[in-house]
């Protein structure tokens, strides 16, 4: 698609500047051009002070900019496809009074009128141009109706999270964004000059002030002293919401004592927290479930509360997510035993309460919350209590001139050695909804290990005399008999599965004459391979079941029978429904990539301790009766500590969809679970095996490497023949993008599955994908 834009966007500027050579000057004239790759070649400006070209921002990933020539930081101060990198390869060209930029295929990604064939305009005294991205410079001006988009973050130059702009009433505004929409949300700053302002002048002297029509100084942004023309000199509407004033010394005779570095004269506002305070709506300066308190160094501080984390540790404004089960809040099983609170003196998020009582004790405000399982938080102060709950809004933390004097939030959190709510086995729904899978998730450590113990430390003969129906405290599954369990197989006679360690049979459980389906997983290696995997199924039980994880209903442990009894899934897994039956349509495989990406993430991201399950594959992905997918089959999972990120362990998995660390003894990190996904993603898309011996094409043999060459080439639409559903869907391509990032060779170059999550849903660009095989060393 071409992205056109107005001429207003031309910025005179360099539009077509000068490149020096090595004696001379010689001006850009119609048919140069300009081709992304390492080189990093660029126009430079007739000072030599700015450069146009490409820079370089993630690994085969480009940017079209103009960036300060002659420091070290070479600090980007506009860019043509923010939003949409290209890849190398790519060439923007002056021809025919334009400059248009196409990707080496030759598809236009953005074009601009140019009204001079040569135009030999220094930007420095010249950068007018009418369309900036998030940057000021001396000499430029800021017209009613123009608008500043903060970078999304230091390093990702895509639209962020705030604007800036004159606004057609001439009120000149800082604003968040209603994000990823383009429109404000809520205005944070403002000079309160509606009817009068006119333009945002940014003088050679360093002097950025709103002016009327007539010329009238309404408002200074920054009025420090004048500054020298030996400094250069920038305002930036940063990642953060403030929007900063910058100087840095030409040459170190001329910094006057500065460091060569770029120094803030000004800024605004002057605490963007205390500015966010009456926001009602969006993520604040800090992102849901934080809080924000103005640094010493004149920077947000964004914290999570306690028991709570960041969610992208690469983005400081992501937000917290909790680090412990939810309150449940099912009848009678409300745990207030489970949980304390936690202090957090001076905090408040004021537009979260959901309950406001008064005049009451502090420790009645407490009780209210800790006998509400949808409370989160209670603040208390001066008699009066407010009950919180998730997502909390723009929360903020300061000290009592701020307001938040005597404030005081008490965090609710689950203790160290709680365990989730467990249920009896409930009555199951006469429906064959349930289906056939794999293990999940109980609870604290704590009971995990005490149940370990208690199968493995204890003799084995005392399990005899336990009663059948005893259930297990602190886990959400059953213990069964193994004669109960003869009973439902009919003799375990119904095979549905069978592997190196376990055989799985379908089974009938009647409860209250309801009938219930269930899948009978019985381990028969149990010296070796069967007890090990026994114990990983167990090991991965955490405390909340999810929609896209295949439910551990029971167990049974007598002696040498170990069984594992699970929801049954009535259609099959997904491998049987790519490879043996006829190929599903498109937005069923689409949705299945979903599903298995969410269960992959969760396991991942949101249980208490992270999950690598170590044999993500079609045959472990099940199918209940509306075909949503669900993961199954832990026996080969690890379980990480709560301070552990990576772990050691032999090869787990299945050839073709094992990840390269494994063979190269290098420690093992969720990222394993990653290039799995990425495998089956193609699979998915494609309908076929990662590798097919006896296609008539030799090249076509490995899916991962025929699908990169495609990538690469331009033919994609060959991965799928004649599949017009997947080709006449944008997210096509996308998706083979996002598989060809997740199947890098270098762990550190995948995404995590938070981010596949994103890439997918499409709240994030998808940047161009390297070659998988090569080794680069940044994302």
């Amino acid at each position: 698609m071409a992205f056109a834009v107005s001429s207003k966007i031309i910025f005179f500027l360099f539009l077509f500047l000068f490149v020096l050579s090595a004696t001379a000057q010689r001006y850009v004239t119609s048919g140069s051009s300009i081709t992304a790759n390492k080189t990093n070649s660029a126009w430079e400006s007739s000072s030599g002070e700015f450069a146009f070209g490409f820079r370089q921002i993630i690994p085969g990933g480009y940017l079209l900019a103009i960036w300060f020539n002659r420091i070290p930081e070479r600090t980007i101060v506009w860019s043509a496809n923010r939003d949409n990198l290209v890849q190398e390869g790519s060439k923007v060209q002056l021809a025919d009074g334009r400059f248009d930029l196409r990707d080496p295929r030759g598809q236009q990604m953005w074009a601009a009128p140019v009204s001079l064939d040569r135009v030999a305009y220094e930007p420095c005294l010249t950068l007018s141009f009418e369309n900036p991205t998030d940057t000021l410079l001396p000499t430029q001006r800021l017209d009613r109706g123009v608008v500043l988009v903060s970078s999304f973050s230091e390093t990702n130059y895509s639209k962020g999270r705030f604007l800036f702009n004159l606004q057609n009433d001439g009120n000149l505004v800082s604003a968040t964004r209603n994000f990823p929409m383009d429109g404000p949300s809520f205005v944070y700053w403002s000079t309160q000059t509606n009817g009068s302002g006119s333009q945002l002048i940014f003088n050679q002297s360093g002097y950025i002030f709103l002016a009327a029509e007539n010329g009238t100084v309404l408002d200074f942004v920054s009025q420090s002293e004048a500054l020298s023309s030996q400094l250069y000199q920038r305002a930036i509407l940063e990642y953060d919401g403030v929007l900063r004033h910058y100087v840095y010394p030409k040459s170190a005779n001329s910094s006057g004592g500065r460091e060569m570095a770029w120094s803030t004269v000004e800024f605004i506002p002057v605490n963007i927290c205390a500015s966010m305070a009456d926001a009602k709506l969006g993520f604040g300066a800090c992102g849901l479930n934080s809080v924000c308190s103005w640094g010493s160094d004149n920077i947000p501080q964004c914290k999570c509360p306690p028991g709570y984390s960041i969610i992208d540790l690469n983005d400081r404004m992501s937000g917290c997510k909790p680090n412990f089960v939810a309150q449940n809040c099912d009848e009678g099983a409300l745990e207030t035993d489970h949980f304390s609170f936690i202090d957090m003196p001076n905090t408040h998020w004021p537009y979260a309460a959901y309950g406001q009582f008064s005049p009451i004790p502090e420790d009645l405000c407490r009780e209210y919350c800790l006998n509400d399982c949808f409370c989160n938080i209670a603040v208390y102060r001066d008699g009066y209590c407010w009950k919180l709950q998730h997502p909390l809004i723009n929360g903020r933390t300061g000290p009592r001139e701020e307001g938040l004097g005597l404030t005081k939030a008490m965090i609710k959190v689950r203790n160290n050695n709680a365990t989730a709510y467990s249920s009896v086995f409930k009555k199951c729904k006469s429906s064959p909804l349930i289906i056939i899978g794999s293990v999940f998730l109980g609870s604290s450590m704590f009971l995990l290990s005490s149940l370990l113990l208690y199968f493995f430390c204890f003799n084995r003969q005392k399990s005899k005399s336990l009663q059948p129906y005893q259930d297990l405290p602190g886990l959400n599954i059953r213990r069964f008999s193994f004669k109960e369990l003869q009973v439902a197989t009919n003799g375990f006679k119904e095979e549905l599965g069978r592997g190196a360690c376990s055989t799985v049979y379908k089974g009938i459980l009647k409860n209250d004459n309801i009938e219930a389906v269930i899948a009978v997983k019985k381990l028969h290696k149990m010296a070796t391979e069967g007890e090990q995997e026994f114990k990983a199924e167990v090991n991965s039980i955490s405390s909340t079941n999810h929609k896209n994880l295949v439910q551990l209903l029971g167990y049974c442990e007598e002696g040498q029978n170990w069984v594992l009894v699970y929801e049954f899934m009535s259609n099959g897994s997904l491998a049987k429904l790519l490879f043996e039956n006829s190929r599903p349509n498109w937005y069923k495989r689409i949705q299945i990539a979903f599903a298995t990406a969410r269960g992959i993430c969760y396991l991942h991201e949101e249980c208490k301790n992270q999950i690598i399950h170590c044999d993500i594959k079609p045959q472990n992905v099940l199918l209940d009766d509306s075909f949503t997918a669900k993961i199954s089959d832990f026996g080969l999972a690890k379980l990480l500590k709560p301070d552990q990120s990576k772990t050691t362990t032999g090869i787990r998995g299945t050839k073709g969809y094992v990840a390269p660390e494994w063979f190269k003894n290098m420690p093992i990190t969720v990222k394993v679970d990653v290039y799995s996904f990425g495998i089956l993603l193609l699979e998915l898309i494609c309908c076929r095996r990662n590798y097919e011996p006896e296609v008539e094409v030799e090249n076509e043999m490995i899916l991962a490497d025929f699908a990169y060459d495609c990538y690469k080439e331009g033919t994609m639409h060959l991965l799928v023949a004649d599949d017009d559903e997947a080709l006449g869907d944008k997210r096509f391509d996308k998706f083979v993008m996002i598989a060809i990032w997740c199947i890098q060779e270098e762990p550190t170059l995948r995404p995590t599955m938070k981010r596949v999550m994103q890439l997918m849903e499409g709240s994030v660009e998808v940047p161009i994908p390297p070659d998988p095989t090569s080794f680069i060393t940044s994302v």
